[in-house]
């Protein structure tokens, strides 16, 4: 028979397969070893864009590490010789920052119908910009797309509707980079690729390991698995965005290998698996706010039946018809979600502005005190010297809130 959890059980060790547990204190000074140690655990960090507080890929690592100085992802993006890049950009959850490693393992994904379908249809109306945008970077790179419109002498037409307005020569790069042709040898400070050919990113030492696709997908879900701590096929699957089906035969394999083994948890009425080296606390001292992106707020139906969150961020919602907010973090606090915020960060007055804040069925009575604290600690990260309530704040918690704040 297999051994059964609790709920409780389980969320502790969700919670501590994903480094969120303070049991350990945090570094004091978080250094390149903490964030490896933490990017090796995670497998994968979803990037975007979205700068409500910051870059989005950079609050997972604040709610693991604490006041962590982002510089440091930076380094661990670019490479010499001497000192080979630690994580490379990929189509993987979604657009993320992986080891090169991981990178080899999602090769068979470049050949997919999907990476295809730009590609073949670049290289029949336009090969000649394809060849060109391959040669300028073999000869020139990392360059931006941006720079590589100026030597090819391409240019933006006018925006006409929201959503990107790619040229040619950017509709080409990335074609190449979904195919595994050119890859990103790092952003810039405006948040664009600079491009550059494979063998002048990856390190030597996994240029030629590509696993097949077996291999590889085995690899992938384990990765997941031991991120996860406990989950479902769907829950290892989403992780990167691997079929179902062969993810199941991944964890097929891994069973029997005595990597994972088949649970059964007692309220989620699903076909589960636990990662036989998660860690099983009897208690967590969880406490951290987490971004839209974060690991552990993936897979919605994963959250909702975990953790009983039914969550959405705002951001894609008209405002009319957002409940919580625009860009809402749910905070957890010890084995659970027990609250959501809509905050953001207000360069010119150096403050974190809460705009709302609700609490979940059963919060328990230090919730708002907890949540403050918390805030106060990512607007340290963020260098901002307040945090304040926006004045039309709303949500349950609210006004305790308010008074939490206003005590500091």
């Amino acid at each position: 028979m297999p051994r059964t959890f609790t709920l409780g059980q389980a969320r502790r060790i969700a919670v501590a397969a994903q480094l969120l547990d303070r049991s350990t204190p945090r570094p004091q000074r978080p250094t390149m070893a903490h964030l490896q140690r933490t990017i090796d655990r995670l497998g994968v960090v979803q990037i975007d864009s979205v700068n409500v507080l910051a870059r989005a890929h950079l609050l997972p690592l604040q709610a693991r590490l604490g006041s962590y100085d982002p510089a440091l992802l930076d380094r661990a993006t670019r490479g010499t010789p001497a000192r080979p890049r630690r994580l490379v950009e990929y189509w993987a959850h979604e657009a993320s920052y992986i080891s090169p490693e991981t990178y080899q393992a999602l090769r068979w994904r470049m050949d997919s119908p999907r990476m295809r379908r730009l590609d073949e249809r670049l290289w029949r109306e336009h090969p000649e910009t394809m060849d060109a945008v391959l040669e300028i970077i073999a000869s020139h790179g990392p360059l931006t797309a941006a720079q590589v419109h100026e030597r090819l002498g391409h240019r933006s037409g006018p925006r006409v509707a929201w959503g990107w307005n790619w040229t040619i020569a950017k509709e080409s790069l990335e074609s190449h980079f979904a195919r595994g042709r050119v890859m990103s040898a790092h952003r810039t400070a405006q948040f664009e690729r600079a491009y550059d050919l494979p063998e002048r990113v990856l390190p030597r030492s996994v240029l030629s390991e590509v696993p097949d696709r077996t291999t590889a997908i085995r690899q992938l879900v384990s990765l997941a698995a031991r991120a996860h701590g406990i989950g479902t096929a769907r829950c290892l699957a989403d992780y990167f965005r691997v079929p179902v089906a062969q993810a199941q035969e991944a964890i097929a394999h891994l069973t029997a290998a005595g990597e994972l083994e088949e649970v059964t948890v007692r309220g989620w009425d699903r076909a589960l698996v636990l990662h036989t080296g998660a860690r099983r606390p009897r208690s967590t001292r969880a406490r951290a706010l987490l971004a839209p992106f974060d690991p552990l707020v993936f897979e919605r139906r994963r959250l909702l039946e975990l953790f009983g969150m039914h969550y959405r961020i705002g951001i894609y919602t008209p405002a009319a018809q957002r409940t919580y907010g625009y860009y809402v973090l749910p905070f957890l606090l010890g084995q659970d979600l027990v609250a959501r915020t809509d905050v953001k960060a207000d360069r010119r007055a150096s403050a974190l502005v809460v705009r709302t804040a609700f609490s979940e069925p059963d919060a328990p009575a230090e919730t708002a005190r907890e949540l403050a604290a918390e805030l106060r600690e990512l607007a340290e990260w963020l260098d901002l010297t307040d945090v304040r309530p926006a004045n039309d704040i709303r949500g349950d918690l609210a006004g305790a809130l308010t008074r939490e704040l206003a005590a500091d």
